[in-house]
């Protein structure tokens, strides 16, 4: 066990813990931050993605010991004041969720491609979002919200 300090959604957390845990197990069993997922367990997925220095990158295998100076934040983050955020709200208006299982993966993929790219063509949706697996096959709807999204900026 070593004394760890995460940056998470701006709060510092000191933690006694094996350096090599995994991000997600932190996030999810001691944070209780309940959006990433776990999916697949080989950063393949995207359920467990999370924004590590405004970037969407998987938490199920990166050890806690590598992101101690990164800032980390989670789909919880993305709220202000308990107003959703305008990717958020573009998703419920397009009614883009159907399982939910992957929607964490897609909405923090949405935010970091809007960060990177605010607007974004068919072509950049598409690669920004390939990274999370969607089972329901969604995939019309997320790309209607991420439009949707770009056009409110």
């Amino acid at each position: 066990m070593e004394k760890i300090s995460l940056k998470v959604n701006s709060v510092t957390y000191d933690l006694e813990i094996d350096p090599e845990t995994p991000l997600l197990y932190v996030l999810r069993n001691q944070m209780e931050l309940n959006g990433p997922k776990y999916g697949c367990g080989y950063e393949q997925c995207g359920a467990c993605l999370v924004l590590l220095d405004g970037k969407a990158y998987p938490s199920c295998k990166i050890p806690v010991r590598d992101v101690q100076n990164v800032a980390i934040r989670t789909l919880k983050d993305l709220q202000d004041d308990n107003k959703l955020h305008p990717v958020q709200e573009a998703f419920a208006e397009e009614q883009a969720a159907q399982c939910g299982y992957c929607l964490n993966g897609i909405l923090i993929s949405s935010f970091s491609l809007l960060n990177e790219n605010p607007n974004p063509d068919r072509a950049a949706i598409n690669e920004g979002l390939k990274r999370v697996l969607c089972r329901c096959g969604t995939y019309s709807r997320f790309i209607k919200a991420v439009e949707k999204a770009a056009s409110r900026k």
